[in-house]
């Protein structure tokens, strides 16, 4: 979460592990796209500084937040990835459209996490107002983008350890 406290982009470079060897899907909502590509320029090019190659990234788009869960379970059913990154976001407006959209992305990466064996990383931002999703998308506070992709990385290097650990 981005504060005054914390920045989305700090991170310790040297303690993500090299990511060479991982594939990453990235499901990126297209409303609010000012904001959405943003977050995936920032997700792609944190990803290539940590050795990932462009090959490895398959990046889909959907039209808007509600259909990232769909989107993200389509690509861990259909393509041979290490980790998904969803992308997208939502801002509060004068009805409480935002509530149920931002219920019902999380509650999905969440089911999704528990079904495929692969981690799904909450990229999305629910802001306010439009200046703070600025604010994280590149802005003051750092960029969403960024602590979503080192979050994948470090998830996969996860997984590999673990998976490999019991067998």
């Amino acid at each position: 979460m981005a504060t005054v406290y914390q920045n989305l982009s700090e991170y310790d470079f040297d303690k993500v592990p090299d990511a060479s060897s991982m594939r990453f899907g990235i499901i990126a909502s297209e409303w609010n796209q000012n904001i959405t590509e943003k977050l995936l320029e920032g997700a792609c090019n944190t990803l290539e500084r940590h050795g990932a190659a462009e090959k490895n990234i398959c990046i889909e788009r959907v039209p808007g937040s509600f259909e990232l869960t769909f989107g993200a379970r389509q690509m861990a059913k259909n393509k041979p990835i290490d980790a998904i990154i969803v992308i997208g976001c939502v801002v509060r407006g004068d009805t409480p459209h935002f509530d149920y959209v931002c219920s019902s992305v999380t509650q999905g990466v969440t089911a999704l996490n528990l079904q495929y064996d692969i981690p799904i990383i909450f990229g999305m931002l629910t802001t306010d107002n439009l200046q703070q999703a600025e604010d994280r998308s590149g802005g003051r506070y750092g960029n969403k983008g960024d602590e979503a992709a080192v979050t994948a990385i470090k998830m996969i290097d996860f997984s590999r350890r673990v998976c490999t650990e019991k067998k």
